[in-house]
């Protein structure tokens, strides 16, 4: 019976030899491995937080068309968003997912006509956002995944505001946490350490790690009896901000 070091020798007999010098480069875990003066190349990066810009969003695509009711108006006190009809009297089923759409926007005026849009329609929509719930989802999850910080942000806080936009929404979102939580389980922890220097996106409100507490936490106060064990399961370092 041939043991192992003579079977590996056996093998090698036939292996071309290199010519020495330089070590060669190959790939883990093939039999180019086993040939002389080489060396096995380093693990790939898996690039798991790495950030995915996106690609232009549906809404830009349908403003630069004129499809939305809206305007953008640069005055001297600040941009503004001006509405051609009341936002009661809007399509919610139409219009709402489209601006969620647009979360992924980080250039102007997108970013700011998205991010107010998304603010006035939750404000004045009263019992025409719960409905509509479920097709903010894949909108949610689509501006999640990019792990843009900024965009990561805009995308907290329309979740917060969502949720406190009326009754029941916050109830809701908490079968779609399987969904939507991955990406902020991911980044939860992940504050930017720099020693005694100062984090002035904290002071700004602009911090992913901690918007996504300041979410998860009123997730959990709004989504009813089941919201903590919810959350809990797809962010385990996650601690009630009402039990504790």
């Amino acid at each position: 019976m041939v043991n192992e070091k003579e079977f590996w020798n056996e093998i090698r007999k036939n292996f071309p030899k290199s010519k020495k010098g330089k070590p060669r480069i190959v790939p883990a875990f093939t039999i180019q491995a086993l040939q002389e003066n080489t060396v096995v190349a380093r693990p790939p990066k898996v690039g798991l937080y790495d950030p995915q810009p996106p690609k232009p969003s549906t809404f830009r695509k349908y403003y630069e068309r004129g499809v939305f009711p809206i305007a953008f108006e640069d005055v001297d006190a600040g941009p503004k968003l001006s509405w051609k009809v009341k936002i009661e009297d809007l399509d919610f089923h139409h219009y709402l997912p489209m601006f969620f759409d647009g979360l992924t926007e980080t250039e102007s005026p997108y970013k700011f006509l998205v991010e107010q849009g998304i603010s006035e329609m939750l404000e004045h929509g009263g019992s025409k956002v719960l409905p509509v719930v479920p097709q903010l989802i894949i909108p949610i999850k689509k501006a999640l995944s990019t792990k843009v910080p900024e965009i990561i942000c805009s995308t907290m806080r329309a979740l917060q505001r969502l949720v406190r936009s009326g009754e029941c929404v916050g109830e809701a979102l908490v079968p779609y946490f399987r969904q939507i939580l991955p990406i902020p389980n991911l980044l939860k922890d992940r504050n930017v350490n720099l020693g005694e220097g100062i984090d002035y996106s904290q002071q700004r409100g602009e911090n992913p790690s901690d918007l996504i507490q300041e979410t998860l936490e009123i997730l959990e106060r709004y989504g009813g009896e089941d919201a903590f064990i919810n959350i809990k399961y797809m962010v385990p370092t996650y601690e009630s901000c009402m039990m504790n």
